[in-house]
């Protein structure tokens, strides 16, 4: 199952027909702490719920996206035991329409077809694409994807009341950030990275209209109309926001607890959600951060280089076969890791590169108006592929 190619969803169903009829009995809360071990709630999800034998190495937002048509299938089919797959689906087409009514909507751009699957597939792709909100705000693009379980709490809220839940999300996610801000604000020892994305979400219009202080937003009456499962999401959020390392100070532990009393959920809960966190981090292999603030260079350097690794991964077989039937093209890239190749030679790499991502069809982004300025990318991976011997020189 790739979840970046076609009919990924329709895999899905087919291969873990078992882990969907167990949806049934899988209580809300054990499912939200499944996902929640994932990362997917923390916006940062490396592994799926499911435990699969797939092959290949998901990115976060793979796993992000196959673990959100999860938890929204988990609730259909909790809702209406007795419908197929297919039928919940729809269901959630439906719903992700009935919140894009607006002119601008994040569904704008999608041609709809005949196939539920399909175009639920293009809307899961969106939502990954649109700062993972329905309402797309300037505060909203400092955060990684931990909002995009709003849309499921969204779903669940928009089954059981049969009303429009726009106005329920815009609520929700207002109250979240606003809760992750003042926890932020809250910490004891606070980075200069800290300070500057308080001062980023303090310079919203999000921020500015709410009529809510960073100092009064979370009073009790801004959290009746919540579930206890959207409370316990904001803890844990909050949780994160001041969450440094592996260790938290005692005045954030008792901040937090105070955060608790005034989302009406028990001051236990607090070490619960610590707990979980630290075990989170404690296994991923990367930092765990709820924020993320960096330039559009940055960014494109940042998700070019995981694009690269996992087309490489992916097709590291064809591409080792492809790079020994190209005698030439294996010796200059021998010979690049001891000396700098010439302005002649580097073009022979280019040409040749290109030739063969056109016989492999999953690597034709080098071939896209631009995709050359990747090439040095793959270059920089490609060497991993290679006999031992060309390593041997090699200064990492």
């Amino acid at each position: 199952m790739n979840p970046s190619a076609q009919d990924w969803i329709k895999k899905f169903l087919s291969t873990y027909k078992q882990e969907v009829i167990a949806l049934q009995s899988t209580s809300k809360d054990a499912f939200y702490n499944q996902l929640k071990a994932t990362g997917f709630l923390y916006g940062n999800a490396n592994s799926l719920i499911i435990k699969h034998d797939i092959d290949l190495v998901l990115s976060h937002a793979e796993c992000t996206k196959v673990n959100l048509f999860h938890a929204l299938l988990h609730i259909g089919i909790n809702n209406s035991p007795l419908q197929t797959p297919q039928e919940i689906i729809s269901t959630i087409v439906l719903y992700y329409k009935a919140l894009d009514k607006a002119k601008t909507g994040f569904l704008q751009a999608i041609t709809f077809s005949n196939s539920e699957t399909s175009n639920l597939e293009n809307i899961l792709s969106k939502r990954l694409q649109e700062i993972n909100t329905v309402h797309k705000t300037n505060a909203v693009s400092l955060f990684t994807y931990a909002l995009l379980y709003i849309d499921v709490l969204g779903f669940e809220h928009w089954l059981s009341e049969q009303i429009d839940s726009k106005g329920f999300i815009k609520n929700l996610e207002l109250q979240t950030m606003l809760c992750c801000f003042k926890s932020l604000n809250a910490k004891q020892e606070k980075t200069e990275y800290d300070s500057m994305l308080i001062s980023l979400f303090e310079a919203t219009p999000e921020y500015k209209n709410s009529q809510q202080s960073l100092e009064t937003a979370n009073s009790i009456e801004d959290f009746s109309g919540f579930s206890i499962q959207a409370r316990t999401y904001i803890l844990d959020l909050s949780t994160l926001a001041v969450w440094e390392n592996i260790t938290l100070d005692p005045e954030d532990h008792t901040y937090l607890k105070i955060l608790a009393s005034s989302l009406q959920l028990d001051k236990n809960m607090v070490q619960k959600s610590i707990e979980n966190i630290k075990a989170f981090t404690l296994n991923s292999t990367q930092k765990v951060s709820l924020f993320e603030y960096a330039t559009p260079i940055k960014q494109f350097y940042t998700q070019s280089t995981g694009t690269v690794k996992r087309l490489i991964v992916r097709n590291k077989d064809r591409l080792q076969k492809e790079l020994q039937e190209s005698g030439e093209l294996l010796k200059l890239l021998g010979v690049s890791t001891y000396r700098e190749l010439s302005k002649e030679e580097k073009n022979k790499v280019k040409e040749q590169l290109l030739d063969i991502c056109k016989t492999i069809p999953s690597l034709t982004i080098f071939l896209l108006p631009g995709g050359a300025i990747l090439l040095p990318l793959l270059v920089k991976f490609i060497p991993k592929l290679l006999p031992s011997a060309f390593d041997e020189n090699r200064v990492d």
